[in-house]
């Protein structure tokens, strides 16, 4: 029987970031480097696919420094962590490796710089995420508030309206942010903002691919695990955009069939910490329903790349 015939819109850039692929390498150079065991605290990036193949390497992933031995490495996740972390570890004589994404290094950097200077920090970000808990967690508890909303700002309670600095996640969608930036400044006139806008090139590249092929598509389906902010941001623009039906899959056996009966334009893409080879499965799989075409939708060229921490590269 004929297939029908279907256009696969692919997003790129797509997939992995420079901050993922480093944290991954760090992972697979510590078991190469001490051996198995090595844990990991938190997942190291948002995706079961690419924890579950470390882990059967031998990577130990915990959500606690309290649930790892003294005498084994750990490494803390992408998204970083609070400065007692690595303070404890220190304490117990352990073995760390930070593969905190340097793009979210520099957040925490800036937020301790504008302490410094006196001034409260503002972070726009999601409750509960690591990443928001690692960077309020550089400075003492009271000197980082959070909105997650435009509402949240009209509420908030601040020291002195006139000395605040504001920093943000780095995987937030850009449209909201810009609406959530726009109420801080016309409350907090005097708010200091980044010296360079803390939402990292990979998000806002993806949401802009992302941008591109929704007012043309059926359907968009993003490649991403439910707990990636990232990859659900990027579901969130897509709906925005044109597309009503956008959704979230993590492998080609979640892809509702039913739902995309009759499409001839779907576009794909990848969070930033969705690897390669299941976007490949999804395409591979809609290879088995429809006659597929693609076309490659590409909005950025990513050159990125983050070293690996020395202590890595030097011999054991």
């Amino acid at each position: 029987m004929t297939k029908p015939p279907l256009t696969i819109h692919l997003a790129a850039p797509r997939g992995f970031c420079a901050g993922v692929d480093r944290a991954i390498k760090i992972v697979e150079l510590a078991l190469t480097k001490w051996g198995a065991p090595v844990y990991v605290r938190h997942e190291i990036v948002h995706n079961k696919f690419v924890v579950d193949g470390l882990r059967a390497k031998g990577a130990v992933f915990v959500e606690e420094l309290s649930d790892c031995p003294d005498d084994r490495p750990v490494i803390f996740s992408a998204h970083g962590v609070a400065k007692s972390v690595p303070a404890e570890a220190e304490r117990r004589e352990m073995i760390y490796v930070d593969a905190t994404c340097p793009l979210v290094s520099k957040v925490h950097i800036e937020a301790e710089r504008h302490s410094a200077a006196g001034l409260q920090i503002i972070m726009i970000g999601h409750t509960g995420h690591p990443e928001t808990i690692g960077t309020m967690g550089q400075l003492p508890d009271g000197e980082v508030l959070l909105v997650e909303t435009e509402g949240d700002v009209a509420t908030i309670e601040v020291r002195d309206p006139d000395n605040l600095a504001f920093v943000t996640q780095t995987t937030l969608s850009v449209d909201d942010t810009i609406g959530i930036v726009a109420a801080l400044n016309a409350r907090f006139p005097n708010i200091v903002g980044p010296h360079k806008e803390d939402i990292c090139y990979a998000t806002t590249n993806r949401q802009e691919a992302v941008k591109a092929i929704a007012p043309k598509v059926d359907a968009i389906l993003v490649v991403g695990a439910p707990n990636s902010s990232n990859s659900r941001r990027l579901v969130e623009v897509g709906a925005k955009n044109g597309c009503t039906y956008s959704q979230l899959v993590q492998r080609a056996e979640d892809i509702d069939w039913r739902a995309l009966e009759g499409i001839r334009n779907l576009g794909i893409t990848a969070g930033a910490s969705a690897p390669e080879v299941l976007v490949n499965e999804v395409i591979d799989a809609f290879r088995n329903h429809f006659d597929v075409t693609v076309d490659i939708v590409e909005t950025a060229v990513e050159r990125v790349n983050f070293k690996v921490p020395r202590v890595l590269r030097e011999p054991a």
